[in-house]
């Protein structure tokens, strides 16, 4: 009996205090006991009031501070030389080279001569016996058109020879050019004495400067290409590493403008179809210019329109920007 009543006031003790608490819950605010710092909120109607805000700030404290400075580089628009020029591939051949033939067809009986001998005009180079099964002739000397070296000879004793088998190609060695063919893209501005830099495999590290000598006038039909020959100019016209047969890539020259603004590639943003920079001003804000871009090569821009000689364009950082914004220049 009697622990059915200390159970039973344990049970009514507990239905009190549940009572309690969710009576606490609706009680209007002012009632409740209050122990904490204001909100954000409350301390930001504080300070509108006129009251002090709250340590640790509302919204509004936040408001009254400074956008942070984006991080540029920079660089200052100033005149100089810009050049466009094409990419393309070639050779070096030796200059004047001509094939030498029999004038009549046979059996090559005598070859006189290797790559790399020297052969004068007049000189008997090969022979050749014209002789049929059944008939006998006597050899037919092959005789050299022209003096230089032989830079071919594809052909060995016992072959069989018509009038149309060169039997050797002799060329001037002490004069060398480089053959290679331009895309019908760029035949408009090609034209004879247009400059070229060269550079070779078998010379690493170093360029050789040349110019155009000879163009076709005539494109091939099967690769949409003109060809055109170069000779070296300066110092490569006579350096003696340079030898026929090497592979050769050629830089041409299509394009050039001296003494014009021009400005980083990389500093320029294409946004809708136009071109835009920004430049710092003296209070390191930046300044969203819209220019109008001339000549381009692969690292730089001449600016016609939009920007002035000494304007610090922004070069690295630029794609973060707005007009207005604060930035700080780092070298």
């Amino acid at each position: 009996m009697k622990t059915s009543k200390i159970i039973t006031a344990v049970i009514v003790l507990l239905a009190a205090i549940f009572a309690l608490l969710i009576g606490y819950n609706y009680l209007p605010p002012k009632y409740k006991f209050q122990n904490k710092a204001p909100t954000q909120g409350e301390g930001a109607q504080g300070e509108r009031q006129g009251g002090r805000p709250a340590a640790g700030g509302g919204q509004g404290g936040a408001r009254g501070t400074s956008r942070s400075a984006t991080v540029v580089r920079v660089t200052e628009v100033a005149p100089g030389t810009i050049e466009k020029s094409i990419i393309i591939n070639g050779d070096v051949l030796a200059r004047n080279q001509v094939s030498i033939f029999p004038t009549v067809g046979g059996k090559l009986t005598d070859a006189r001569l290797a790559i790399g001998d020297s052969v004068n005009r007049g000189d008997v180079v090969a022979m050749v016996d014209p002789s049929r099964p059944g008939e006998v002739y006597s050899g037919s000397p092959v005789i050299s058109t022209v003096s230089g070296t032989v830079i071919q000879a594809p052909f060995s004793i016992g072959d069989t020879l018509t009038t149309q088998s060169a039997v050797y190609v002799v060329g001037d060695l002490m004069s060398l050019r480089v053959e290679t063919f331009i895309p019908e893209r760029y035949v408009a501005v090609i034209r004879q004495g247009l400059n070229a830099v060269v550079w070779l495999e078998a010379i690493p590290g170093e360029t050789f400067n040349a110019e155009v000598v000879e163009i076709n006038p005539v494109l091939d039909p099967a690769s949409r290409t003109m060809r055109i020959r170069l000779e070296f100019t300066g110092r490569a016209a006579r350096d003696p590493r340079i030898k026929a047969g090497m592979f050769a890539t050629v830089s041409l020259v299509t394009s050039r403008k001296v003494n014009v603004p021009v400005i980083p590639r990389m500093s320029v943003i294409n946004t809708y179809g136009s071109w835009i920079v920004f430049i710092v001003d003296e209070n390191n804000i930046a300044r969203r210019r819209e220019v109008e871009l001339g000549l381009d090569n692969e690292e730089f821009l001449e600016v016609l329109r939009g920007v002035s000689r000494g304007d610090r364009v922004v070069s690295q950082g630029q794609n973060f920007l707005s007009d207005g914004d604060p930035v700080r220049i780092v070298e």
